[in-house]
């Protein structure tokens, strides 16, 4: 097997890795994972801070949506290179009044005078993706306050400003920088975070250091700005001054963007049908497109349910034989992914096809138990258009970041939160830093003279592999679940849900695995999963050992408890009353 990343607890030594493998982090710590059982609320989010504003507001009477407010502002202090306004978000909702499942997509959007070679340089090639990522150029309109603030008008129960005000007032009094936030800084100091004034003004010192774990950290620039929020709403930040700052920052002489006022004020939250795959007595419901998340996780789960999953568990000495069986499920999955699966509103996604049981039982007999495919084929849908394209295989970076929130009422909430790549586009206005979700397009165009779906358009959402769920039981929410990680996202979010809903396993436990993931191509095995990179090498599968830092947090609603549990490779918790 081939050692990508070395690793002991609380270090970790990172030689030279492919672009492809890049994350915004590594795993600093991984730490022992804590079970949370409660019955009225609970709350689960990467930073303590941020779970305890979520907390705070739930103990007021607040509901999800209310919780979801006051967590991302906090995380947005606190956890600056994962999310926050500067971003884009997708939100699977359960309102328990009306026994209706929503999704609220609040992904950014490209500028409207965007052409498919908006990534092409000079020479007609595609830029390089670090080139590509530094700068204005990359900064798509923000959704995710846009998001919060329908999400709040919907199911908001307390005043909009409430949930705002423990975040402007921290910014004001400061913050210590936690050791996750401190190892982000340095590591991002090698990657251009520096390069901007704004960005080494804020997470740098006067001799331009990183700042490390315990400096006091104020962000009176970001108090300023959630004030304005606070007080005026989520329109200012479209419309007002916010915005004409957000225009000027993008359109720099560093790698300048085209983002115009218009495409700020013209920005829509987009309410969309759940895509919902059954799996055993449950479905597992989650965004559609543009996130490949819902359709890609249903993908996988709907393979692996023509074979023995829940007698494949490690605790049966089988589990090398089940993860083969998710790889092989993985790719297949992966391979409809490119080629089909892109934002809906411009191109033609078979998205009932892909999820048709026929379908699926077709492609099931695709895995061999025994056998390992080298590389899994895209495949033919029904209800998919007869015109030709060419998959997309690049993959988007995880600088991300999941919450979700069960309140005293019965609603229920998960979001995935982003600025795309650790940090973003380095690009910092207001206190906030924006996104460089553009490069979640394809960066080329076309292949072999045919589109590709997931190419550049003018106010076109990038593809995400973002996979905010909500499992249902007898109609009504059984698990809530998701994760950062990228284009692993997927891989995180459907090895979960196996480990819970085949495993029986609680949260922690389940979070606590070693993650082994495909896109496919070759298999990454998680460092401290060194046994089963061996059994599966002896399978005959390709495997890479690596560093693979999630965030996954979930609520399990079983039995009258609310059970709970935060990834231990981030600094996340879980609360709950």
């Amino acid at each position: 097997m081939r050692i990508s990343t070395l690793a002991v607890l609380g270090c970790l030594v990172t030689p030279a890795l492919a672009q492809e493998a890049v994350q915004p982090e590594n795993t600093f710590s991984i730490a022992k994972t804590e079970l949370v059982e409660a019955h009225d609320f609970m709350v689960a989010a990467a930073n303590p801070l941020a779970t305890q504003a979520g907390y705070d507001i739930l103990t007021k009477g607040g509901t999800a949506a209310d919780a979801l407010v006051a967590v991302q502002m906090m995380l947005n202090l606190v956890e600056p290179q994962s999310s926050g306004i500067g971003g884009g978000a997708f939100l699977v909702y359960w309102d328990a009044k009306t026994k209706k499942l929503t999704t609220l997509d609040g992904r950014e959007t490209a500028p409207l005078s965007a052409t498919p070679d908006y990534w092409l340089g000079t020479d007609g090639k595609p830029i390089g993706w670090w080139d590509a990522v530094k700068g204005g150029r990359s900064v798509g309109v923000p959704g995710t306050l846009a998001l919060l603030g329908e999400a709040h008008q919907r199911w908001g129960k307390r005043q909009w400003a409430e949930p705002i005000q423990p975040t402007i007032k921290l910014a004001q009094q400061g913050f210590k920088v936690s050791p996750r936030l401190a190892a982000s800084i340095a590591g991002a100091s090698e990657r251009g975070l520096a390069d901007f004034p704004a960005a080494r003004d804020y997470f740098f010192d006067e001799n331009r250091a990183p700042l490390t774990e315990g400096t006091l950290l104020r962000n009176p620039a970001f108090a300023d700005t959630l004030d304005k929020i606070a007080q005026f709403g989520p329109k200012t930040f479209y419309t007002g001054a916010i915005a004409a700052d957000i225009v000027a920052a993008v359109r720099t002489k560093t790698n300048a963007g085209e983002l115009t006022l218009n495409d700020l004020a013209s920005y829509k939250v987009i309410e969309r049908a759940p895509v919902c795959a059954p799996y055993r007595e449950y479905d597992v419901c989650g965004m559609g497109p543009p996130s490949s998340g819902a359709l890609t996780v249903g993908q996988i789960l709907m393979l692996l349910e023509h074979f023995n999953m829940p007698g494949l568990s490690p605790s049966t000495g089988r589990e090398a034989e089940g993860r083969h069986l998710f790889i092989e499920a993985a790719k297949l999955a992966y391979a409809d992914r490119a080629l089909y699966m892109a934002d809906s509103d411009f191109v033609s996604v078979p998205t009932r096809g892909l999820l048709d049981p026929a379908y699926m039982t077709a492609r099931a007999q695709g895995i061999n138990p025994l056998a390992v495919m080298e590389k899994g084929m895209s495949g033919n849908p029904p209800w998919r258009e007869t015109s030709l394209r060419a998959p997309d295989t690049d993959p988007e970076r995880p600088g991300t970041s999941h919450i979700v929130v069960r309140d005293s009422y019965g609603n229920a909430a998960s979001m995935t939160t982003t600025i795309e790549t650790g940090f973003g586009s380095r690009v910092m206005v207001g206190g906030f830093l924006l996104n460089n979700e553009l490069t979640d397009f394809s960066r080329a165009p076309s292949a072999n003279g045919r589109p590709i779906a997931n190419r550049v358009e003018g106010g076109k959402r990038p593809r995400s592999s973002m996979a905010p769920t909500i499992v249902m039981k007898d109609n009504a929410p059984y698990l809530l679940i998701g994760s950062p990680g990228g284009s692993r996202i997927i891989n995180y979010v459907a090895e979960s849900l196996v480990a819970i809903l085949d495993w029986e396993m609680d949260p922690a436990t389940a979070f606590s695995l070693p993650h082994i993931a495909n896109r496919n191509g070759p298999t990454d095995v998680e460092i401290g999963g060194e046994n089963q990179a061996s059994a599966l090498e002896a399978l005959g599968h390709e495997v890479n050992v690596r560093d693979l830092n999630s965030g996954l947090h979930g609520i399990l609603i079983k039995n009258g408890k609310l059970i709970g549990a935060a990834d231990p490779r981030r600094e996340g918790k879980a609360m709950g009353r």
